[in-house]
């Protein structure tokens, strides 16, 4: 484990916090730290940074109730940089929005990996934006009621496929499920972010339950 005072901070008394969603990876905010603030960061277990503008703390989610609940602090090869890796109550931007990263410079020609979190943002555009000849702009435009139809076909397809011990056609009806199921989400508002804290908090459950059975 490396000790703080190892760190390097600036001239200024400060180093760099890169904070990012320790769920998605996804960068949230650029902030920095001096010594205090790290100090207070890793006692109470959420972000506290050096404002330059204010020059002074400012504990994240003070005012907002954005707290960042702190997972763990990396620091880079030359000990000059943090990365902040956090669970968060909210928006971590003061705009409101979930990161602060959010105006495109460039996109090069290699596609981005898939994720799920870029799907959902893919049908959010798509609910948005209505594009036409969409299927899914057809599924919003349908409204509720076609979207739970779907969910409860595609639902009986994975049955079958699975019933018939056929994996590749289970793969193929479980990630039709997933599509239509996200799109509910979006319709309902429901963020993917909302069922990972339902999962974890079932895992604590099973864990103790788990716990409970060997005692």
């Amino acid at each position: 484990m490396l000790k703080t005072e190892e760190l390097k901070f600036d001239a200024n008394g400060l180093i760099p916090a890169i904070v990012v969603d320790a769920e998605s990876k996804k960068v949230l905010t650029l902030a920095y730290m001096n010594r205090e603030s790290l100090e207070i960061s890793m006692k109470e277990g959420r972000t506290c940074f050096w404002s330059r503008s204010r020059q002074e703390l400012w504990r994240k989610g003070e005012t907002s109730g954005n707290v960042q609940h702190i997972v763990s602090i990396t620091a880079d090869c030359d000990r000059d940089a943090l990365v902040v890796a956090v669970n968060k109550d909210g928006p971590a931007c003061h705009l409101g929005t979930d990161s602060c990263f959010n105006d495109l410079v460039f996109e090069g020609s290699s596609p981005a990996p898939f994720s799920v979190d870029g799907l959902y943002g893919l049908l959010q555009g798509r609910k948005e934006q209505l594009p036409e000849g969409s299927y899914t702009t057809y599924l919003f435009q349908k409204g509720l009621d076609k979207i739970l139809k779907k969910v409860g076909e595609e639902s009986t397809e994975v049955i079958i496929a699975g019933k018939g011990g056929d994996k590749r056609e289970t793969v193929y009806e479980i990630a039709d499920l997933m599509y239509h199921v996200m799109v509910l989400m979006v319709e309902m508002g429901i963020s993917v972010e909302d069922i990972t804290k339902e999962l974890a908090s079932r895992h604590v459950i099973d864990h103790k339950v788990k716990q409970e059975k060997m005692v």
